[in-house]
């Protein structure tokens, strides 16, 4: 019998009979049941290029990046990608 949380039954207890956990199974199967792929998500946010260095500057702090306030724009984007 079909349970109402899960979107895709037959990806569900394909995963199960892989030895899947009941929650990533269910995950999985409805990322897929709504025309996804699991773990891509949609981004929202514009590059790195398209934020002032005050913005990119801010994000560094938060991250912790150390000498961020002697790094040019183009610093602050490479720091903050390879971080």
């Amino acid at each position: 019998m079909p349970r109402a949380q899960i979107k895709d039954e037959k990806t569900y207890q394909a995963m199960r009979r892989e030895g899947e956990s009941k929650e990533k199974a269910a995950r999985v199967a409805n990322s897929r049941a709504g025309g996804g792929s699991p773990g891509h998500r949609g981004g929202k946010s514009g590059t790195y290029e398209d934020r002032s260095k005050q913005e990119l500057y801010e994000q560094a702090r938060r991250v912790g990046i150390e000498g961020r306030s002697r790094m040019t724009k183009n610093q602050l984007i490479d720091a903050l990608r390879h971080h």
